[in-house]
């Protein structure tokens, strides 16, 4: 079996400015455990800990090293919430189902901020609010309407108008938003190697640059194959996500993996930086194509969103992104952009995470839909419950997996949705 290849981390801001890894040694002798989870991302570092803190060892195989893929170069968002209105989820699953996805969907904010002061994670965490907004009357309808049904639960949620968005964002460019005063963000990079190393404090293994690739049967058990070693395991979780291959049938075919990017600016001066979002909340636009931003704690600006279907590795890979910037903030013209990075995210077809239990033992988790760094987090805890009773309920539905057609052709299809969104975007339609 050839050895991994190990890749650097993308040319990110986080990578460069990231708290110190833990050691994750590549694992070098066969080895047997309660539970194997494949993926150091957030969902796979989170089991891992909730598993230890329930006295269940866990080891996680990672291909590169914890953080690699999206978990540590995202947009460094807690938003709550899914994809789908309040109202629609339950008409999607039920009353039952429906009220605990929504009431564990939103709270993944507060759990992950409490986690994070649980452990101690020095990650820059903040829980300033989320900013969903809107610049055309279409989706100023939508924002309303997910306020409306946010409110009716209670929720902590607030419409704001044209006048008090500006005074936020320092942009006359929205009609309205909602704040959802759980919303905040975080050094992605820096939280992902604090979850690994609160995991291995707690009982867990981390293993880095030791992709698994094979999985099967074993008598009763599972058998995973490594570049250099043999895992048998009780248990299995993947999470892979983004980088989903295909170690199980038609995982693969099941998700989108879509690049989302981000360019960002040198520290901006002190004014600047608070005329443009002076309560450093985060913020997403609503429309066919997100846009999403924040200013971090060094007064940069991070700006997000769909770029090219590939690898980028400078700002002037995703112009277009400064050039939106600017249009926001006239004030950022000739302003440094110092990165331009990007990494792949799983998306579904129906727009909601998916879990599956196709095999006994085996228990899968992707999907996060660009919610990842609350969600995932929170589902560690709901992933680390089924794992140890695999028949217990969570609060999210456990699906067979349904391969999307013309998958092979997702490259071109994902090209075409960001022209045709961003062309309906500006039509406001």
């Amino acid at each position: 079996m050839s050895p991994p290849v190990r890749l650097p981390l993308p040319p990110s801001l986080y990578a460069d400015t990231a708290v110190e890894p833990t050691p994750t040694s590549p694992l070098t002798a066969d080895k047997s455990v309660p539970v194997a989870i494949i993926g150091g991302g957030f969902t796979g570092l989170s089991t891992a800990l909730h598993l230890a803190e329930q006295g269940v060892s866990a080891t996680v195989l990672e291909a590169q090293e914890p953080g690699w893929g999206a978990s540590g170069n995202n947009g460094g968002q807690t938003n709550p919430g899914l994809k789908h209105d309040p109202d629609q989820i339950e008409a999607d699953f039920g009353a039952d189902l429906g009220r605990r996805m929504i009431d564990f969907s939103y709270g993944t904010t507060n759990f992950t901020h409490d986690l994070i002061r649980r452990y101690q994670i020095p990650c820059e965490a903040r829980q300033n609010g989320t900013l969903r907004a809107a610049y055309n009357e279409a989706s100023a309808a939508a924002i309303a309407t997910t306020a409306k049904q946010c409110i009716a639960r209670g929720m902590p949620v607030k419409l704001l108008d044209a006048a008090e968005i500006r005074e936020m964002t320092g942009s006359d460019r929205y009609l309205c938003a909602m704040l959802d005063a759980r919303g905040g963000d975080l050094h992605p990079l820096s939280y992902a190697r604090g979850l690994a190393r609160a995991a291995i404090d707690a009982g867990a293994a981390v293993h880095g640059e030791t992709p698994a690739r094979r999985l099967t049967r074993d008598g009763g058990r599972w058998r995973i194959e490594t570049p250099r070693a043999v895992v048998h395991a009780d248990k299995v979780l993947l999470a892979t996500n983004g980088f989903t291959d295909d170690l199980w049938p038609a995982l693969r075919r099941s998700i989108v993996p879509v690049f989302s990017s981000i360019a960002c600016t040198a520290p901006l001066s002190d004014a600047v930086a608070r005329s443009i979002m002076p309560g450093r909340p985060v913020l997403y636009e609503s429309g066919h194509i997100t846009v999403y931003y924040r200013i971090d704690q060094r007064n940069r600006l991070l700006m997000g969103g769909r770029g090219p279907m590939r690898w980028i590795s400078k700002p002037s890979d995703v112009a277009y992104l400064i050039s939106y910037a600017e249009r926001l903030w006239p004030q950022l013209a000739g302003v440094a952009w110092t990165h331009g990075w990007n990494s792949r995210l799983a998306i579904t077809a129906d727009h909601y995470p998916h879990v599956h239990q196709p095999a006994e033992n085996l228990l899968i988790s992707l999907g996060c839909n660009g919610r990842g760094v609350a969600l995932s987090t929170a589902m560690g805890a709901q992933l680390a419950r089924r794992l140890i009773d695999g028949k217990c309920e969570i609060d999210m539905p456990v699906t067979g997996i349904k391969p999307i057609p013309l998958h092979a052709f997702w490259r071109v299809g994902v090209t075409a949705a960001v022209l045709t969104g961003r062309v309906r975007d500006r039509l406001g339609v």
